[in-house]
């Protein structure tokens, strides 16, 4: 692979037995036992023989290489319109077979407008397939090429997943799987666990209009927080060797550590045979894990998670990368929390840099800094004039990738290695193409500045082609926008 250029990284520990968090096996520790996590180390190279695989066969930060954006169609008022939308996003590489021939092949589908609770918007979540344009460098959105419509919105799911309208959170993965054909696996979840629980996966036909979907499934005995979020297809020589055949990955990461603190990746398989049939409604998947982390349920401690790990993080999308020449990679991307301090309550009026934590929460340590402890105690002070919008907030975010070694994988699910023992072997910043939403819509929800939340959405990767697909939110008024780079 090439050298690595001149982009903005951060390596982190990957040698085995070399972790970035306190890897204690006991998660009752109490918050006064010192220090518990460690930042993630600052740009640097990694020392020969350090990483699990090559360093020729894992893709590099360099090797992805920005190619720029365009903008989503319009369709009307909602639910038929991109604007709050871009919860999921997935690429068909065979689609648009009538599209020119610049480059940029196939096609994504793409979720519409949220559903809202209290009946508002029972029908949201809507799914339409759009053409891919050639990407434009243009640093204003307006100046943009924008995408068509291939199909339009079409209420996939309605009449599934009806309990989860609050904060809905989906995750879509097209795979034109040899006992299948193509279908579009969905998973669906909210904000909170329905109770009783409710299952959170299906497929549906690449056909909109007559999606027939087949679901709706759980995974295995997993934590309803962990899984119900972004997709990503596992290459099949891959899943055979180590897990099983199940070629379909899925995760969530929740803010707070709810899902496990940092990404999720659990392989599964909906198909009973090679017949291809659907397992029956209700089912419990069975499932390989790959990656998890201790669970802010489970530790009250800042252990046993993602290097450099904070409660405000966001991992909204994955991808598993190959190369022609044979690299590879897992890639999370999200909006990392980087601050110096960060909390759970309000932003502060007075700046940034100032906590205002929610004064009645007493069941979880509000503030913490950066290694992990709780903030001094002046800290824990609800501050006067700030808005509505509780969360965890932090003194500052970023836009990032982080890239894992598919070997780390391997050995957790071979049983030679803990499912929170795999780290991150690069991280890269990509604020600089970002458009930080320049309409300034809901800056209550999302913060600005660095204060800026929800930066990142879902991601698909176009294994055929080479293509990285990455929405960013909020970026053309209340629409995001898809910005692409190419897998060198």
């Amino acid at each position: 692979m090439r050298a690595y250029g001149k982009l903005i990284i951060s390596f982190m520990c990957a040698a085995l037995g070399v972790l970035a968090c306190n890897l204690s096996a006991s998660p009752g520790a109490e918050e006064t036992a010192g220090p518990a996590h460690t930042p993630a180390p600052s740009a640097g190279t990694r020392e020969p023989g350090s990483a699990t695989s090559p360093a020729d066969a894992l893709i590099q930060p360099a090797d992805l290489v920005y190619l720029g954006a365009f903008r989503l169609p319009d369709d009307g008022e909602r639910p038929r319109t991109f604007e709050y939308g871009g919860n999921a996003m997935t690429v068909n590489p065979d689609g648009d077979p009538s599209g020119p021939d610049d480059g940029f092949p196939g096609s994504l589908f793409v979720t519409g407008h949220d559903r809202m609770p209290y009946g508002e918007l029972p029908d949201g979540g809507q799914v339409a397939e759009i053409s891919i344009p050639t990407p434009s460098l243009s640093r204003e959105v307006a100046d943009l090429p924008q995408a068509g419509f291939l199909q339009g919105f079409h209420d996939v799911a309605a009449g599934f997943f009806t309990r989860m309208d609050e904060i809905p959170r989906i995750g879509m993965l097209y795979l034109d799987a040899p006992a299948t054909g193509p279908r579009i696996h969905i998973a669906w979840g909210q904000h909170l666990q329905p109770d009783p629980p409710a299952p959170t996966h299906g497929w549906f036909e690449p056909d909109l209009a007559a999606p027939h979907f087949q679901g709706e499934w759980f995974i295995g005995d997993q934590s309803f927080f962990s899984v119900n979020d972004y997709m990503l297809e596992i290459p099949a020589d891959w899943a055979e060797a180590h897990a099983q055949g199940r070629v379909v990955g899925t995760g969530r990461f929740k803010d707070g550590g709810w899902s496990g603190m940092g990404p999720v990746l659990i392989a599964t398989r909906p198909w009973v045979d090679e017949s291809g049939a659907p397992a029956p409604s209700g089912a419990h998947l069975e499932e390989t894990t790959l990656l998890l982390y201790a669970s802010s349920q489970d530790t009250e401690s800042i252990e046993r998670c993602l290097a450099g790990y904070q409660h405000p993080d966001e991992w909204d999308g994955g991808a598993w990368l190959t190369s022609g020449d044979g690299c590879s990679a897992l890639l999370f991307a999200g909006t990392k929390s980087n601050g110096a301090k960060y909390w759970y309550g309000y932003v502060n009026p007075a700046g940034p840099e100032y906590p205002c934590v929610d004064q009645d929460v007493l069941d979880f340590v509000t503030c913490r800094v950066a290694d992990g402890l709780p903030c001094p105690a002046e800290d824990f002070v609800e501050c006067a004039g700030h808005n509505d919008t509780r969360g965890w907030w932090s003194t500052h975010f970023d836009a990032q990738f982080i890239l894992y070694d598919p070997a780390d994988l391997a050995r957790v699910a071979s049983g030679e290695m803990a499912s929170w023992e795999p780290q991150p072997y690069a991280a890269v910043d990509i604020d600089e193409h970002m458009f930080f939403n320049p309409a300034g819509v809901e800056l209550d929800l999302l913060g600005a500045g660095e204060q800026r939340r929800y930066r990142i959405g879902d991601v698909a990767y176009d294994r055929d082609h080479g293509l990285l697909y990455v929405l960013e939110l909020f970026a053309d008024g209340a629409k995001p926008v898809v910005h692409v780079w190419r897998v060198a």
